[in-house]
């Protein structure tokens, strides 16, 4: 079946029913809490409804597809808003999945609204636009290494599922598409200050043409301690384990982070 859609805030809606039902059970079903994100016309939701053992959720912010939800699928519970600006503690008061075709303009933001709340959400299974979902999944040495790569990874066990082309959807993109999907790992905490972690690593990576030794000056600590050979790598080069080394030397240096470095 072909759903009527329209392309809202960077979005494309899938109009092939093999793939949305194959992006609905790859999640494996680790919480039965489950929040779509976007489900636009409810190509994908419909799959999601089919499972009873679910305590399901979608959150929309486009007005239409909100009333079409209401209309075809009266049993969802429908939000009516922004998943970035979404009250998680409230409306989740326990672990919760996250599924959808995430708009490509906004899915970077989606994906660290979901680091920020990592011990809320042990899974999350989406489509994003190939490049993003390759920088997802890429390993220390990769050109598309960064950001993400490293906060995600610290704390996620994450997988490329599969590649999706770019005729299944309404309007067609540009690009292709790639569903990943994330499952939280053991780890705790970092053995570290995992604000001032998640600083280094931005600070590595918005440098990245830099080695660390440079690019760290702007936080005015001393880098006493710092093995010098990592001090002599850029951002793409580290691990995470090699960015935690670093921020434990530095959070025990005395002066004061600039607060200025986002």
């Amino acid at each position: 079946m072909e759903v009527r859609a329209k392309k809202y805030l960077g979005q494309h809606f899938l109009k092939d029913e093999n793939i949305a039902a194959q992006i609905a059970d790859s999640l494996t079903g680790s919480v039965p809490h489950v929040l779509e994100i976007g489900p636009g016309m409810g190509v994908m939701t419909k799959y999601l409804l089919d499972k009873p053992e679910l305590d399901f959720h979608a959150i929309e912010i486009d007005r239409e597809s909100v009333d079409y939800l209401h209309t075809h699928y009266p049993s969802l519970h429908v939000i009516e808003g922004d998943f970035l600006q979404l009250d998680l503690s409230t409306l989740f008061p326990n672990p919760f999945a996250v599924i959808g075709n995430f708009p490509y303009n906004i899915s970077s933001q989606i994906l660290f609204r979901v680091y920020d709340n990592r011990n809320r959400i042990p899974e999350l299974v989406g489509m994003f636009q190939k490049e993003v979902a390759e920088r997802v999944c890429a390993a220390p040495g990769s050109k598309t290494y960064g950001i993400l790569s490293v906060l995600l990874s610290a704390f996620y066990d994450i997988e490329y599922l599969f590649t999706v082309h770019e005729h299944v959807f309404n309007p067609p993109p540009k690009v292709k598409s790639a569903v990943i999907r994330m499952r939280r790992n053991s780890v705790a905490n970092l053995d570290c200050d995992e604000q001032l972690f998640t600083k280094v690593v931005k600070i590595g990576f918005n440098q990245r043409r830099k080695t660390l030794r440079n690019a760290l000056k702007q936080l005015n600590l001393p880098l006493d301690g710092i093995d010098p050979s990592l001090l002599s790598l850029r951002a793409e080069q580290l691990s995470v384990a090699d960015f935690v080394a670093i921020t434990r030397v530095l959070q025990c240096a005395s002066s004061p982070i600039n607060p200025s470095v986002v």
